[in-house]
């Protein structure tokens, strides 16, 4: 047990640091016992924390969370004889009084509560009750050779209430709503219907939202038996924070002042980016990239996946595979490519740095303060993993990495297996327990790279491909996605409902394997006719001659993601390796997604400026349209598109739900329909239903081969019956100057419905009018 021992004097010691570093709260209530402490982040976020012991209600938040941004001013206390109000102009928290003594029931002389009971509400500027917090829990029970807590919280669960976020869980085939579901927020590769990751982050459709300050195994039960809960399975105190707004970008605005806001990624991160597990040689590399450049279609990224080294963990590159590989980076670069390589946390035993490692204590340990091997428990787990959680050992990693690896002219990691893969239940990491901080690794492990990508190169931007995330990871600048999904029509229809509530989380840059990752099925299963000849596809799919049908689907589907990535297992994954009827329809909507970059990266900017996710589920933007609520099966993507991906087999056209509150035009043919109704959509197979909404102005750009080569504004297209505006911006693409608004150039479009009269400020205020075409017209 000696290392148990200082995995506590080590967590004692951080929390300790901690409280020292962190803020004095706006006051610390004693309940009979129960110390509840009150601090604020802004005048719409309020931060709760709930002990039996006063110095664990006032030590500071833990990790993702920046304490440094704990900020009072704007808060009014007042008391009397029915508790403690602290309110502000955006919200008011009450917290009864405690409850005078009384002569106990018979009840209670038998099931006697050991904690004081603790109530609070808190209103919004209306005055309204958007939440009731019922009750807290501290179970004691022993977990990891550590005797702690089971700690929770109830809260009232109105019949209408409706409930979003809390990470990637890929359990739903639609449904958007987690009311009536009980969620096991942790991060978990082997989840039977696709990775889980935990962002304890829960939006209510009430106009609140619920930052969960725990990183143990979480379970959160959403509006069962009128009531929803929090419940982890480490702790010592309840701790959380409630947000409140009026709109997504009030409420995410305030979610990144406590976690940390949402960089601009590169632009080349909007272009098409090409992966495949995995390219042999970095003459198959370069033979890609330039059969792209040849055929004219748009390539922004190439990826180098695993298996370029050695032996796990050596962090070099096989130079039998890759003899060159700066030459093969500059020739990329050469072509306005850019390059991301794979590098894993995990390092075998007979490897060159495992007994240095080892020897400074930098792996993941068991109680006995020995490396974790992950072979015996699966033949892909060999090897200890790193310890992220230890700074000494970031650094290591980073420095590594950069010196062996990414100095060899690659401009991007993808940081795989960052749940991480060896499942750190029962052992230790160097802050305490497994167990205690199950869900932090990722968010240390890429900071950890981002700081150091950061310090290297200090004005050109973070990407890092991960794999999994925790409350903050979206400060990062790291591209998430759904891990290895199959490659099936189920699969595809579990990414939708999976990627709008991991956006909802405040995780905005999300997106998937097109085409799934895992390999292709034995046979095929199509009960349809086939929408896609498969003829010239025979060596890539075998006997699944539905897969480039559902590649083709796949691929439309994901030029309205965040990011564009193709990926998978497949012998090939490029768009002209499924027949020419694939290709076509894939290289026409590669044009398409770089036609929107104006549009996409203007988005990418009312990101950054207030944290609101740009792809995002119905209900964010039609609020009051509550039909919504629960659609999964579609979204929009910026403020203009409605998608609706087809998810089905043979499928030739689908119902899609028009939300009330706007009129829309069906993007293929113009046609103008009214909101707050079904319509039947048709869906040949090069069309992905897709609507605009009605004052909505859309930038089109120039066509580009990637986003190295300047792009133009080819047309504004106006889509009347409202009135519109759009803030039009661009930049370099590739440095912070944005930060400071160095060289930017924006134009603030406005469309005027009534007059049929577009305006424009800013880089376009003399060009503007020549490029506007009215649509439906």
């Amino acid at each position: 047990m000696r290392h148990l021992k200082s995995a506590l004097l080590g967590l004692a010691s951080s929390l300790a640091l901690a409280a020292a570093a962190h803020a004095a709260p706006i006051t610390t209530l004693d309940r009979n016992g129960a110390w509840v402490s009150v601090e604020a982040y802004g005048p719409n976020v309020i931060h709760v924390t709930i002990a039996a012991d006063k110095d664990e209600a006032l030590n500071g938040p833990g990790y993702g969370i920046l304490a440094d941004h704990a900020d009072n001013a704007g808060f009014k206390e007042t008391s009397d004889a029915n508790g403690d109000t602290f309110a502000s102009n955006a919200l008011t928290l009450h917290i009864n009084a405690a409850p005078p003594p009384h002569v106990p029931s018979q009840g209670e002389k038998y099931f006697a509560p050991s904690l004081a009971p603790v109530g609070l509400q808190v209103m919004n500027a209306k005055g309204e009750t958007i939440l009731n917090m019922t009750g807290w829990e501290m179970a004691p029970h022993d977990v990891n050779g550590e005797h702690t807590y089971q700690v929770g919280a109830d809260f009232s669960a109105p019949a209408d209430e409706h409930y979003y976020g809390m990470g990637q869980n890929q359990q739903s085939l639609g449904p958007l709503d987690l009311r009536g579901r009980v969620i096991d927020c942790k991060h978990w590769y082997d989840a039977p219907a696709g990775e889980t990751v935990c962002v304890p982050f829960m939006v209510s459709s009430k106009g609140y939202g619920i930052i969960w300050d725990n990183p143990s195994d979480t379970r959160f039960v959403a509006g069962i038996n009128g009531a929803t809960k929090f419940q982890s399975n480490v702790g010592e105190r309840v701790s959380f924070f409630v947000v409140v707004g009026d709109t997504p970008e009030e409420i995410y605005s305030a979610y990144a002042r406590v976690t940390g806001k949402t960089p601009i990624p590169p632009k080349s991160a909007f272009g098409l980016i090409q992966s495949k597990a995995r390219y042999d040689s970095q003459a198959e590399i370069l033979r890609v990239a330039n059969t792209y450049r040849q055929k004219g279609y748009p390539l922004d990224i190439m990826v180098q996946d695993w298996f370029y080294w050695t032996r796990m963990g050596q962090m070099d590159i096989d130079p039998a595979q890759f003899p060159d590989p700066d030459a093969m980076n500059k020739e990329l670069h050469d072509m306005g490519l850019q390059s991301i390589i794979s590098i894993w946390p995990r390092f075998e035993t007979s490897g060159r740095y495992y007994n240095e490692l080892a020897a400074k204590g930098y792996f993941l340990k068991d109680k006995d303060g020995n490396p974790v091997d992950g072979l015996p428990f699966r033949s892909d787990r060999t090897g200890a993993l790193i310890d992220a959680t230890n700074p000494d050992a970031r650094k290591w990693f980073w420095d590594h990495a950069r010196d062996n690896i990414l100095s060899h002219g690659y401009d991007y990691p993808w940081l795989d297996e960052t749940e991480p893969d060896l499942v750190p239940d029962g052992y230790f990491f160097s802050i305490g327990s497994g167990d205690r901080y199950h869900n932090v690794f990722p968010l240390l492990h890429v900071e950890g790279v981002a700081d150091g990508m950061r310090a290297w190169k200090p004005n050109k931007r973070v990407l890092i491909l991960a794999r999994a995330a925790y409350l903050g990871s979206q400060r990062t600048g790291a591209l998430f996605w759904s891990s290895d999904v199959d490659a099936t029509w189920e699969a595809l229809r579990r990414q939708i409902p999976t990627g709008l509530n991991m956006t909802a989380s405040g995780i905005a840059y999300w997106g998937n394997d097109i085409g799934g990752w895992q390999s292709l099925p034995a046979t095929s299963s199509a009960t349809k006719p086939l929408l896609v000849d498969p003829t010239g596809a025979e060596d890539v799919i075998g006997k699944d001659s539905e897969y480039p049908e559902l590649l083709t689907r796949w691929f439309e589907y994901g030029t309205f993601l965040p990011t564009l990535r193709l990926h998978g297992s497949r012998k090939h994954t490029e768009i002209w390796a499924y027949g020419h009827a694939a290709e076509s329809i894939m290289a026409k909507y590669d044009k398409l997604r770089y036609e929107l970059i104006p549009y996409i990266y203007s988005s990418a900017k009312h990101t950054y400026d207030t944290g609101a996710p740009f792809m995002r589920a119905l209900w964010m933007d039609f609020p009051n349209d509550p039909k919504v609520s629960d659609i999964g099966t579609e979204y929009m993507f910026g403020p203009a598109f409605l998608v609706a991906p087809v998810t089905q087999q043979g499928q030739t056209q689908k119902d899609v739900y028009l939300p009330a509150g706007a009129d829309w035009y069906n993007y293929w043919t113009n046609e103008k329909l009214t909101g707050g109704q079904w319509v039947k959509t048709a869906a040949p197979i090069d069309q992905i239903p897709l609507f605009v909404r009605a004052g909505s102005i859309v930038p089109f750009g120039s066509d580009i081969p990637s986003t190295a080569t300047k792009q133009t504004i080819t047309a504004l297209k106006v889509y009347p019956g409202a009135n519109g505006a759009f803030s039009l911006y661009d930049d370099d693409g590739h440095t912070y100057d944005y930060e400071t608004g160095k060289g930017a150039t924006s134009s603030q479009l406005t469309w005027d419905d009534a007059s049929g009269k577009l305006s424009a400020t800013g880089a376009l205020a003399k060009t503007a009018t020549g490029l506007v075409k009215v649509m439906g017209r």
